[in-house]
């Protein structure tokens, strides 16, 4: 789900580069947007034959290991203690919010929803414990209680955003054409109706591990499939501290800024590292797979420079990694998930809907001012493209029934997928 950067000029980050007619056809690696773990091990024998001299010691400043609640397996779940379970008493009370948010005078929008004018007198407290979990926890938390079908699409926007508030108040503009709500949910439709594929937020299709370009990342679940449709969170850290135990080698690999970033528009493309080491936190990922690898729904432009063969390793060995150590949350209709977006990885089983049971989330980009980690250098341009003041925030849109993926699907460079 996360998009390609827009022309970043934060110092130590490459500008987008059209490179020049090229003279013979490029040749890649043999690495797919969701990967073959039969290629991945092929690749890491062939590559220790090559290369037996590799570094066996980490970077200079970068620590042995991550140690924090937000290094976990999924195994480490018995139970599923990561749910807030609202009462009545809890739904009652937000029920009210949406009534005083809505008798306020003035003809006011979703921009205006704030803790403010949504009061939750009794909940906030636990919603105020919520985000720190998030920042400086375990990074990730599910709201569960709720039951969407009892309101319309407009009132289920404003009490998500009512009570995502007190975990996180900044909202992130999401696609360039200022778009401040996803609803992510397959229209498989219009794959016949434009001649074209939706990209995946608008498919059933499954999605590989990646992180998308908030702090904060938030589902409302309106609907859920009649089969499949999984979401799987896997700990950052707990990576890290695997590949730093035991391929210390990769860890120099992720963190150089040489990684090609397609741009999905007449060539471009940039360049900047996978791995950051986030101030006072430790290091954390932030990256999605297609823009990296490409994907039979959008191929890489044929003058965008290849990846490495070492590269390719180790971006498998992290998505294998992530997949070994993944927690898996059935999400319920009117589940709210909420996680920490450098804290983890998430990514999604493929899904069937049938009949009334559809797949339908409603997604939100967060930050918390406060809490916030630390943007690194590397990120300050794409930060602030989701959180400052862009010039297409002051288009801000609030689409209240569904997204239009044909327009993500014509402007690739301006889509999330």
């Amino acid at each position: 789900m996360a998009c390609p950067l827009a022309a970043v000029t934060s110092p130590g980050v490459s500008l987008p580069t059209k490179p020049v007619d090229q003279q013979h056809e490029i040749v890649r690696p043999d690495i797919s947007w969701i990967p073959s773990y039969k290629v991945y091990k092929e690749r890491v024998e062939t590559l220790k034959a090559l290369y037996p001299d590799r570094p066996t010691t980490l970077p200079e400043g970068w620590p042995a290991q991550v140690d924090s609640a937000r290094a976990w397996s999924g195994e480490d779940f018995k139970n599923e203690e990561y749910v807030i379970q609202l009462s009545a008493e809890d739904v009652v009370e937000i029920e009210a919010g949406l009534a005083h948010f809505k008798a306020l005078p003035g003809e006011l929008t979703p921009d205006d929803v704030i803790q403010s004018n949504f009061p939750l007198p009794n909940l906030s407290n636990r919603l105020i414990e919520a985000s720190k979990t998030i920042h400086d926890g375990r990074g990730f938390v599910v709201l569960r209680g709720l039951n969407p079908d009892k309101y319309s699409n407009y009132d289920n926007i404003l009490l998500y955003l009512g009570v995502t508030s007190y975990i996180a108040e900044t909202r992130g503009m999401q696609d360039f054409d200022g778009r401040m709500i996803l609803h992510i949910q397959a229209v498989l439709e219009d794959v016949k109706k434009h001649g074209s594929m939706p990209n995946s937020p608008y498919v059933a299709r499954a999605q590989p591990f990646h992180t998308d370009l908030c702090d904060v990342l938030s589902l409302y679940a309106l609907g859920v499939a009649a089969y499949g449709g999984e979401s799987f969170l896997a700990s950052t850290a707990r990576i890290y501290n695997e590949i730093a135990r035991t391929r210390p080698d990769i860890i120099h690999v992720l963190a150089r800024d040489d990684w090609i970033f397609d741009e999905f528009w007449n060539g471009e493309y940039h360049t900047r590292p996978l791995l950051y080491d986030f101030k006072g936190r430790g290091p954390a990922f932030q990256f999605s797979r297609r823009p990296l690898t490409g994907s039979h729904f959008s191929p890489h432009h044929p003058d965008v420079p290849a990846m490495t063969e070492i590269q390719a390793e180790a971006l498998d060995t992290v998505y294998f990694l992530a997949k070994q150590h993944a927690l898996e949350i059935q999400l319920q209709k009117g589940d709210m998930l909420l996680f920490n977006n450098f804290a983890m990885f998430h990514a999604r089983a493929g899904f069937a809907d049938e009949g009334d049971k559809r797949r339908h989330m409603l997604r939100l980009w967060l930050r918390n001012e406060e809490r916030m980690w630390k943007t690194p250098r590397e990120l300050e341009r794409v930060s602030w493209e989701c959180y400052g003041d862009h010039e297409w925030r002051k288009n801000r849109v609030w689409d209240i029934e569904r997204s239009p993926p044909e327009l993500r699907v014509k402007h690739r460079r301006a889509s999330c997928a």
